[in-house]
């Protein structure tokens, strides 16, 4: 086996904005591996968050390269975990390695890991974090959409939350802060998020300082992304968060993020999928794990400008699974 990563950009159709700050492309990963002539392909986006960039991710695949063309096919997924940390690194190669093994068995990956054969789930479209006049013009755009996904995370949001309502009377919303609020700020915001009908609030304070979760009531259900990695962060969630947010960028890739989603509910959590701001070719896996999900936002594609061949088929009845000759 021979394993490469190639850097890539993706246009974006507008600016995408968060608290944190602004992108107008999608800056991605892309992993081959291949065997005799069969080829599988994975993809990331490091996360400046988590200390992420392409060069250090690129690294990071770069120095175990020979150790994984190294391994036995029947060794792929598990021996992963002994050689990348959780992560966008290990999320290329296990993405990319699990398409290789589809391809070279001819089978598609969810009958490979026993899996249900996946349907169209409803994703989320996002909203992107703007003036109130600008956030209501994109809710106006979007009111059709099955489900709204609002970017906030300042102490100015309250109008942005009613410009977003008055835009989409009808839609059903959830809210992301990306860890920008204070226990203050949210416990003014928290009954205004009820009467406007927000369904869930995703992380609103900041990862490892969101214990005051356990002591403030939770007037609607409460999301765990930044707080949420893989398996281990679990126990830590407990009393805090109702839902976690499951990303293969966090996890390190399909094979923890389906262990994850099924120890998360064994503990009594919700589960949303997410994703970072991607192509088709990083949405197809997740799909996957996406299956019987309480939320799904997995709309990297419908914020591209220009997306990779074959790739998914959006509709009104969600995102649909890959094609084998996108992934899988």
């Amino acid at each position: 086996m021979k394993i490469s990563v190639t850097s890539e950009s993706f246009p974006l159709a507008r600016a995408f904005v968060i608290s944190r700050g602004a992108r107008t492309e999608a800056r991605v990963l892309t992993v081959r591996a291949v065997v005799d002539g069969s080829e599988g392909c994975g993809e990331c986006v490091p996360y400046a968050r988590y200390d992420e960039t392409l060069e250090s991710v690129t690294a990071q695949i770069e120095a175990v390269q020979r150790q994984v063309e190294a391994l036995e096919e029947s060794d792929w997924a598990e021996a992963l975990a002994g050689l990348l940390p959780p992560g966008a690194a290990r999320n290329a190669v296990d993405c990319a390695l699990a398409d290789l093994a589809a391809k070279l068995a001819g089978r598609r990956v969810w009958e490979m890991r026993g899996l249900a054969v996946p349907a169209p789930v409803v994703t989320a479209f996002t909203l992107s974090l703007d003036t109130p006049e600008a956030m209501e013009a994109q809710a106006r755009v979007h009111a059709a959409r099955p489900l709204l996904k609002i970017k906030l995370g300042t102490p100015d949001d309250m109008p942005r939350l009613e410009a977003v309502r008055q835009g989409a009377p009808r839609a059903r919303i959830i809210v992301d802060a990306n860890e920008g609020w204070t226990p203050e700020v949210y416990a003014d915001l928290a009954p205004h998020l009820v009467r406007l009908g927000v369904e869930l609030v995703e992380q609103p304070l900041p990862a490892g300082q969101d214990g005051m979760l356990a002591e403030m009531a939770r007037p609607l259900p409460v999301c765990a992304d930044e707080s949420c990695h893989d398996r281990g962060s679990l126990v830590a969630l407990k009393g805090r968060y109702d839902v976690v947010n499951i990303k293969l960028d966090k996890t390190g890739g399909l094979t923890e993020a389906l262990a994850l989603r099924d120890a998360a509910r064994a503990a009594g959590f919700g589960v949303m999928v997410g994703c970072m701001v991607g192509t088709s070719l990083a949405m197809a896996p997740a799909v996957l794990v996406a299956q019987g999900a309480d939320y799904v936002d997995l709309d990297g594609p419908l914020l591209l400008a220009k997306d990779r061949a074959h790739a998914l088929r959006y509709d009104t009845a969600g995102v649909h699974p890959s094609e084998a000759a996108l992934w899988g």
